[in-house]
């Protein structure tokens, strides 16, 4: 018997907004560095990466999930060189090297994990620098899991600006981080996600993109619990 797919309704969105990209480093295992000549370590400097352990849960194999780290510098400036990752599906991004810390601030990067086949996989991410603690790492887990058979369609509202399209985001924690999942902007105010894990609620917004490729920022959030 061939199920139905779940529907729902995301809200009216909002104005257009500006949004900063950047670049994501992929591949199972690699290395991003600026110059390697290292700074002497300020007096008592350390570098805090947080969280120490990112765990993605079930990701379907065909799909993404992408978290949010920081890098915090404690009493003094720490200058990070590089950073080596390795694990089966995962890629750093989101930072650039060298970089700067400054005293008492954090910057952000990304982890994404894009299962390329059904498992367990567990990595890291090792950030070398001048700090008196280098390395830090972060140690990552997550599984892989078969595509799920069952889809979830999704419609929305149009947006009241004139507009190119729409990008749809997911995400399996209410409230993101929320990972695209449409290759290209799409034209239609409905889009329907197959690669789905059994047993995982699913959380998505949507945005609008006008023709200056300009993003708005999220729509209302909607929820799907896949059997």
């Amino acid at each position: 018997m061939e199920e139905k797919p779940n529907s729902f309704m995301l809200g009216r969105l909002g104005g257009l907004l500006a949004v900063a990209l950047t670049l994501a480093l992929a591949g199972c295992a690699g290395v991003s560095s600026g110059s390697q000549n290292k700074q002497a370590p300020p007096t008592g400097a350390q570098l805090a990466v947080a969280p120490s352990t990112m765990s993605f849960g079930n990701v379907a194999v065909g799909s993404n999930s992408q978290q949010a780290g920081t890098l915090t510098a404690g009493s003094a400036d720490i200058t990070v060189s590089s950073a080596a990752w390795n694990g089966q599906g995962y890629s750093l991004g989101g930072i650039t090297f060298p970089i700067t810390v400054p005293a008492g601030q954090s910057v952000p990067f990304t982890v994404t994990f894009a299962p390329q086949a059904p498992g367990s996989a567990t990595g890291s991410v090792t950030f070398d620098s001048n700090a008196t603690n280098s390395p830090g790492t972060e140690t990552l887990t997550g599984t892989g899991t078969q595509a799920s058979t069952r889809t979830v369609a999704l419609t929305w509202n149009p947006s009241s600006s004139q507009v190119a399209g729409y990008n749809i985001y997911r995400a399996t924690v209410s409230g993101g981080p929320y990972s695209k999942i449409n290759g290209s902007v799409e034209t239609n105010t409905a889009y329907t996600d197959n690669t789905l894990s059994s047993g995982q609620t699913y959380y998505y917004v949507t945005t609008a993109v006008d023709n200056s490729n300009v993003e708005s920022g999220y729509s209302n959030q909607a929820s799907a619990s896949i059997p």
